[in-house]
């Protein structure tokens, strides 16, 4: 959605209109999954998908057809349908989009939720966007913000909808039944995944290059200038301090990896100590099994609780059978992936 979201930015910049289809249900097997988006230029410029190639030509003209209006429409497409064949859903799937326009309000309010870390929800009203009344708000970890004019009753369901929603992670469109019944599309927005790494040393910098391809956001620290060099790893947060300094510019989040390069223990230990007890995700640090037994010994010793110390992943990373530093870094962020996707 960020990428999409700059794409829109452009076009307004160019006082061009812009529309916004996103993937409200799906039946069988759909092409996208929910919550999947795609906007569209007055000028017929695309950015995302809602189908893989499948609708992308009829959702494509509905939305100019949504920007030449400024009215929403919610579409359907499944093998059902006559036309389904036409845009290409032989699939057996079916999915419902609904396309609105996007405004300038409406980026300066996304702009202002992805400033939060951690995973957010927008929530849409369906119902009263099919009035022609544009309302988009945003949810974190179960507040509501600017929800004045909706009924408390309303108001309570969705928390407690966008609670369970949260917990799963999954987007969904949900009814809130009252004497004007409410339909309301919550999305799950992931915001990018960061990863920090310990150590600027050569295995740092392919994975560096691996991490920013797969959209996470990268920093660097080691208090050793001579790895921590601009041109070392060019365009990246570097912060040339010790843990205890480099980690208090550094606000570690549920959609943070921490990963341990150096093999100093003088480094590695503290950042260590810091990263489990922070709510990061992945854990991890280089070395082998004998160099790692070590290092849980020191942490016993300095007193790190056995609970904390079996959230490290050690030796780090898949075992892909890979020796070349371009290798371990693959294997790394391979477990690093794996474990964001999965969690325990």
């Amino acid at each position: 959605m960020r990428d999409i979201l700059e794409q829109i930015r452009d076009w307004l910049s160019r006082n061009q209109s812009a529309a916004l289809a996103t993937v409200i249900k799906t039946w069988g097997s759909s092409p996208r999954p929910i919550g999947s988006s795609m906007a569209v230029s007055q000028g017929g410029l695309i950015a995302g998908s809602v189908s893989g190639g499948c609708v992308e030509g009829a959702v494509i003209q509905s939305a100019l057809e949504v920007i030449e209006t400024n009215f929403p429409v919610r579409l359907h497409y499944g093998v059902q349908d006559d036309d389904a064949w036409e845009v290409g859903l032989a699939c057996g799937g079916e999915i419902e989009v609904f396309v609105r326009p996007f405004l300038k309000d409406d980026l300066s309010n996304w702009d202002r939720a992805y400033k939060t870390k951690g995973p957010f929800c927008s929530a849409t009203l369906i119902s009263s966007f099919e009035k022609s009344t544009s309302q988009e708000y945003f949810l974190f970890e179960d507040e509501l913000n600017n929800f004045p004019e909706i009924p408390l009753l309303i108001r309570q369901k969705l928390i407690s909808a966008a609670g369970d929603i949260f917990q799963s992670g999954r987007s969904t469109l949900i009814t809130i039944p009252a004497d004007d019944p409410q339909e309301i599309f919550i999305n799950v927005i992931q915001t990018a995944p960061e990863l920090i790494l310990v150590g600027g040393v050569h295995i740092a910098i392919p994975l560096v290059m691996l991490a920013k391809t797969l959209g996470f956001e990268v920093t660097v620290v080691d208090p050793r200038r001579l790895f921590s060099t601009e041109d070392r790893f060019p365009g990246i947060r570097l912060i040339p301090e010790w843990p205890g300094k480099a980690f208090q510019k550094i606000r570690l989040s549920k959609s943070s990896a921490v990963v341990m390069l150096t093999h100093d223990p003088k480094i590695d230990d503290p950042a260590l100590m810091i990263a489990l007890e922070s709510p990061a995700f992945y854990v991890g640090a280089l070395g082998s099994t004998k160099t790692h037994q070590d290092r849980l010994a020191r942490l016993r010793e300095a007193g790190v609780p056995g609970e904390k110390l079996s959230r490290i992943h050690a030796p780090v990373g898949l075992d892909l059978g890979g020796r070349s530093p371009e290798e371990i870094a693959l294997s790394i962020l391979a477990e690093i992936i794996q474990l964001r996707n999965n969690p325990a």
